[in-house]
């Protein structure tokens, strides 16, 4: 390494760990001003857009179910949405409790990965989830048992916890008696009390002071804290339903990334995921979360990304409180699964995915066969954001020295728990003066 100006600085992540997928980061500061930020993803493209024309139309909540190991029941819940969408049939009463249970399953562990093992070393002085245990193994052993607590809710209604195989268009393959879903219940009664406890803890964390402007978007439902669909809103008033997205919504090729990136065509940059979420739809949380939300000082008008780990806190509150309402009210449905026939249309679905908006649509041929298929997954849309964040995070941090603003920007990165292919690894970053 040469030392010399530091306010003529190259940062270089040639490798960013603990996310799923293959990234990297660069940051050039030219003359103490901040000239160029880039979140670099070079991970060859995995084609599943492709993979899914030509199969059935009961194929893509498996096949997109590969997507990611840590949410695929979004995937499998975004895909079910639109082939029953384009095939007119709608899922209801205790089909799609059963299916928003899933979904709490997903929220409680993907949430609970992120808090304990990923994002808090970042805010305590810590390498890792393993350093961080050597100190505090109480604590990240409760992260551990929340995570499994999400896991035995997939493995319950999905069939196992990773890839779940129980989920079909129309419904499941088998839907649990009440006896069967008992047990949880006093799992939940834990988690729900080990949830509010994470609330406490992670609100005590020392925060950035930093804050952005960006537009948040989220689904709205009337009925609840908006998971299984809804309409798409925004803090500047978008107000959509799926078969809308194509008309505001645009992805691109950029230069730097294999990934597409998403703006608004009104608009331009926007920010989807926990803080969207509960900026837009706070007021409709469960009340025990309502209240930790409180308690933690967290208000509507929230905007410090550094922040979205309280938030993501709460809504695992939330979960367990849903998760438990849905077990307490269970009686199983007649079939496990509503009849979907096939017929030539397009159809659209979408649903929030621990890190945001996911948007599938289908477009199916009269005997069911997928002529086409696109799916626009949350990091898509977050990376211009993230890249936003780390150009002003820089900007105003720029004369810290080398090892201080790596750390930072490590911290921005995983503010949105990013997911490549879907996200989890440690930054790895080289600092080059020029």
């Amino acid at each position: 390494m040469t030392h010399r100006s530091p306010a003529s600085r190259t940062l270089k992540v040639d490798a960013i760990a603990r996310v799923e997928g293959e990234g990297a980061m660069f940051v050039e500061i030219r003359d103490g001003e901040v000239h160029d930020v880039q979140l670099r993803i070079y991970e060859p493209p995995r084609f599943f857009e492709a993979f899914l024309r030509g199969r059935r139309f009961t194929e893509p909540p498996d096949i997109t179910a590969r997507i990611c190991g840590i949410c695929p029941v979004a995937y499998q819940m975004s895909a079910c949405n639109a082939i029953e969408a384009a095939c007119g049939v709608t899922i209801d009463g205790q089909l799609l409790e059963l299916r928003r249970l899933l979904y709490c399953g997903e929220w409680i562990e993907s949430h609970a990965l992120h808090i304990y093992l990923l994002h808090a070393p970042d805010f305590l002085g810590y390498d890792n989830a393993i350093d961080l245990a050597a100190d505090h193994a109480a604590i990240v052993e409760r992260g551990l048992q929340l995570k499994k607590v999400g896991n035995e809710i997939l493995e319950l209604v999905g069939g196992r916890a990773i890839h779940p195989v129980n989920v079909r268009v129309g419904g499941f393959y088998r839907v649990p008696t009440r006896r069967e879903l008992a047990p949880l219940r006093e799992r939940l009664l834990w988690a729900l009390d080990a949830a509010r406890q994470t609330v406490s803890w992670v609100a005590g964390f020392d925060f950035p002071d930093f804050t952005h402007a960006l537009e948040l978007v989220a689904l709205h439902d009337a009925d609840g804290y908006a998971v299984l669909g809804g309409r798409l809103v925004s803090t500047r008033g978008l107000d959509i339903a799926a078969e809308e997205f194509d008309a505001h919504i645009a992805e691109e090729h950029v230069a730097h990334s294999t990934a597409l990136h998403a703006h608004l065509l009104e608009r331009g940059e926007y920010l989807v995921g926990p803080l969207a979420r509960f900026a837009l739809n706070a007021e409709q949380l469960a009340p025990d979360a309502r209240d930790s939300a409180s308690a933690a000082g967290l208000t509507a008008d929230e905007r410090n990304p550094f922040r979205s780990i309280v938030v993501r806190a709460v809504e695992i509150v939330h979960a367990c409180a849903e998760a438990l309402r849905i077990i307490d009210a269970y009686a199983p449905p007649e079939h496990p699964a509503e009849a979907v026939e096939p017929r030539a249309g397009v159809g659209c679905g979408w649903t929030e995915a621990p890190r945001g908006t996911l948007w599938h649509r289908y477009e199916l041929a009269a005997d069911g066969t997928i002529l086409d298929a696109r799916i626009v997954p949350p990091t898509s849309q977050n990376q211009p954001a993230i890249e936003h964040d780390l150009f002003h995070f820089v900007e105003a941090n720029a004369t810290l020295d080398d090892d201080a603003l790596r750390h930072r920007c490590e911290q921005v990165i995983r503010n949105y728990d990013p997911c490549i292919s879907c996200a989890t690894h440690f930054l790895d970053m080289r600092v080059e003066r020029t």
